[in-house]
């Protein structure tokens, strides 16, 4: 997969880096890509496949890979996973009946060897939704705190009104920055 690696240009010269943003279907991963990209929330229907897009966040430009998330497209996933330096792992806070797969996935994709020392993002995202499970209910759902050798933060996001990610992007920057 020559062509399809992803770059991070620094200020002092470039290193290539790939980030993929993964997260169950309806999650908000298209909508955090296209947020990030675009500064604005764009129409989408549910990711068949991928989307790859050039994001640039202050001086930095990488590329970002959006995995689809329907369960029968998931096993695929780790096809992508070959030179992760970081992944955004979008969670809906408002799923409360799909924490547990969501949680499943999430610890089945760590363990790949291929990811052992990717930086991890944990998106609590659609904050906005009344009933919302909060940061910490979404930590203990997930079992971060079993994360013990692994860079990693959650943040309370909501993709459709742009919170939490310029703090999360802000705290993932550094992150691949200091990991150099």
């Amino acid at each position: 997969m020559g062509g399809v690696m992803s770059y991070f240009r620094g200020l002092f010269g470039s290193r290539e880096m790939r980030i993929l943003i993964l997260g169950l279907d309806g999650a908000g991963k298209t909508t955090l890509l296209y947020r990030l990209q675009v500064g604005e929330v764009v129409t989408t229907i549910p990711t068949i496949g991928f989307n790859v897009e050039q994001v640039t966040y202050k001086n930095l430009k990488f590329q970002v890979w959006d995995l689809g998330g329907q369960t029968s497209i998931r096993p695929y996933w780790r096809c992508y996973y070959s030179n992760t330096d970081a992944i955004i792992y979008v969670v809906d806070s408002a799923d409360r009946d799909r924490m547990g797969i969501s949680k499943q996935e999430l610890v089945s994709m760590l363990e790949e060897e291929e990811l052992k020392s990717a930086i991890l993002v944990v998106l609590a995202n659609k904050q906005d939704i009344e009933g919302a499970m909060s940061v910490t209910e979404v930590h203990q759902a997930l079992g971060l705190e079993a994360l013990k050798n692994r860079t990693f933060q959650i943040f309370k996001a909501s993709a459709i009104q742009g919170e939490g990610l310029d703090e999360a992007m802000e705290w993932l920057s550094n992150s691949l920055q200091a990991k150099k």
